[in-house]
């Protein structure tokens, strides 16, 4: 990969070189920058003594000794999000497993959607994650416990059930399963060679990486998913091609009219995807593409290749516990969300693979969650925990504020010019962050970025950069999609991170380090 100079004038490539548990007593590239105890009681007739105890540390176990749960939710999205909504309005005090990389991005698929013109409340329309961003705080501030990990292992073949994440193992008796779906790939010979570095199945994630900025790119998928990918990327492409292998597109009326209302979308129908072909520099240059009908094969110019081919549901974990239909969908009762375990409950696309609805979705969370109360009431299981008077929450500086006079001292910045002044002055270990506007995956790691960076406060300095603001800083760091981070340290580049990592990869290198 190129080194590259960031210089004063201009940017130039060089030539390569307090929770509270209840428990039962019984139971080297350089760069150059110049210029409240909660209230509880029972609903069981059975007699119970119980104690609350705290847990400070996130990262410990978090259900000590014989601690079991009312119900941990397996993955977010609108159905999970809703089925903690309302469990923990029920105040049932729910343990949520979000996910971190299983199964794609916290939040859901919508995490990686534009524009949510169909869900109700919203007349102008809504993008996806600000969309999953307003019902995570929603079910945060009614007493959800949320965890950004990936759930390891699920036994539920005896009861209580156990979860174990990649942190902390948990009993529960009730389990709702909303892991949705992942997105497939189409697995061509130079797939691996290519992903991330031309090849995406986030549109919206990567599409304003200058990677692709003013190139011909092209979209697979002749759904509502591959549509509106493609009708978003026309916002930085020069051209899309929509690779569709049918005769006709399977998107909704309203997408394919938008799709062929487009002068700068051109649909190939009957055609396969075969391969990715490049350039002598290695670079992706094109699409070995061939016709269904005539076989012919012919190469597709092209800088990029988004999949919008579809998803399997996450269900890999459940194999051999909870029945699946042929296609891995969990199988629920119909009109319920019962599984054929009881206690477990299914919600959202994991369990549904005609709809696959927003809507749908937060509608089967909200059955899955009050089955789950009901259940608990009538096994005399269940522990009612009473929420908390609200603290008024002080509020952080705003972007503005930072902006509006640079502060050494302070740890966190954003812009380019707190980048060029830190990387220039300060003798701490810098941690950037690229990120764009319509980036689901960005949403997910700030937070959680953020509070490793707390950890080490005036150790550490930390940039936030915008590449559709600063797109030059972007160019002249290579970035080629979001979110991604980098260390600095004495204007060296210590070390480049794709993607959405755990937060012990950050903190063990952040250690090594300061």
């Amino acid at each position: 990969m190129a080194t590259a100079k960031i210089g004063l004038f201009g940017v130039a490539t060089l030539p390569p070189t307090h929770n509270h548990r209840i428990t039962t007593a019984s139971s080297h590239h350089r760069f150059i920058f110049i210029n409240s105890r909660r209230s509880l009681r029972t609903r069981s007739s059975s007699s119970l003594t119980l104690r609350a105890s705290s847990d400070t540390s996130s990262s410990s176990v978090a259900s000590p000794g014989n601690a079991v749960e009312n119900v941990v939710i397996i993955g977010s999205g609108p159905a999970g999000y809703t089925a903690a909504i309302y469990a923990a309005r029920a105040n049932l005090k729910p343990v949520v497993f979000e996910g971190y990389q299983m199964g794609g991005v916290p939040g859901g698929q919508l995490m990686t959607t534009t524009e949510v013109e169909n869900f109700p409340g919203f007349p102008d329309g809504i993008t996806g994650p600000d969309l999953m961003d307003r019902m995570r705080r929603q079910a945060e501030r009614w007493g959800a416990e949320l965890h950004h990990e990936d759930v390891e292992a699920i036994d539920v073949k005896s009861s209580p059930f156990t979860v174990q994440s990649s942190e902390r193992k948990v009993k529960s008796h009730t389990v709702i399963i909303a892991t949705g779906a992942t997105a497939k790939r189409l697995r061509l010979p130079r797939e691996d060679e290519f992903w991330s570095r031309g090849i995406s199945a986030c549109a919206i994630c990567d599409g304003a990486s200058p990677l692709f900025k003013g190139q011909i790119l092209a979209v697979v998928g002749g759904g509502d998913t591959a549509t509106e990918e493609a009708l978003y990327l026309t916002k930085y492409a020069r051209h899309v091609h929509l690779l569709v292998r049918r005769d006709q597109l399977r998107a909704s009326k309203a997408m394919q009219d938008r799709v062929y209302d487009n002068p700068n979308v051109t649909v190939h129908f009957n055609t396969e995807t075969v391969d990715i072909v490049s350039n002598t520099k290695g670079q992706m240059s094109g699409i070995l593409v061939r016709k269904l009908d005539s076989g012919e094969e012919s190469v597709l110019e092209a800088k990029g290749l988004f999949y919008g081919i579809g998803h399997s549901p996450n269900t890999q974990l459940l194999k051999g516990q909870v029945e699946l239909d042929q296609s891995g969908y969990l199988l629920v009762k119909e009109g319920t969300a019962k599984t054929s375990v009881e206690g477990v409950f299914a919600a959202g696309d994991v369990q549904d693979h005609e709809w696959r609805q927003a809507v749908t979705a937060a509608g089967s969370g909200c059955i899955a969650a009050l089955s789950v109360e009901r259940y608990l009431v009538s096994s005399g299981l269940l522990i009612e925990f009473h929420q908390p008077k609200h603290e008024e929450v002080k509020k952080e500086l705003t972007d503005r504020d930072v902006q509006a006079g640079f502060d050494i001292t302070l740890t966190k910045h954003k812009g380019q010019y707190a980048l060029r002044k830190l990387y220039h002055d300060s003798p701490r270990l810098i941690c950037v962050l690229y990120t764009s506007p319509t980036c689901g995956p960005c949403r997910t790691l700030k937070p959680i970025l953020s509070k490793v960076i707390d950890e080490y406060d005036q150790s550490v300095h930390f940039v936030e950069i915008d590449i559709e603001e600063d797109p030059e800083i972007a160019e002249a760091a290579g970035i080629m999609g979001t979110p991604c981070v980098q260390f600095f340290k004495n204007k060296e580049n210590l070390k480049t991170v794709s993607g959405v990592k755990m937060k012990r990869e950050y903190r063990e290198f952040i250690e090594a380090n300061i």
